[in-house]
């Protein structure tokens, strides 16, 4: 799934809040978690568990793992419940 769109359209911040996804700050790259659509299938904690750690608070640190590695790991959610948006493209 590609993390940087949403019904085939890129994201944008006021429509991922809108739709209730929470935003998660990084330096390159936002990461967007709707709860009402996470499955629990849990790719994200095992594609990155420094970045992803359902015990934290915040259980996301974008900062925690390059933008890159971010969104390639948010691409792997089949859900749908995770989003990103890439700063400075």
């Amino acid at each position: 799934m590609d993390g940087a769109k949403l019904n085939g359209k890129p994201v944008t911040q006021e429509t991922l809040e809108e739709k209730g996804y929470k935003r998660y700050h990084g330096e390159g790259i936002d990461i967007y978690y709707s709860k009402d659509i996470c499955a629990h299938i849990g790719n994200c904690v095992r594609g990155n568990p420094e970045i992803f750690e359902v015990g934290r608070r915040p259980w996301i640190i974008a900062d925690n793992g390059t933008a890159e590695n971010a969104a390639y790991v948010v691409d792997t959610c089949p859900s749908g419940a995770l989003k990103y948006i890439r700063k400075g493209e």
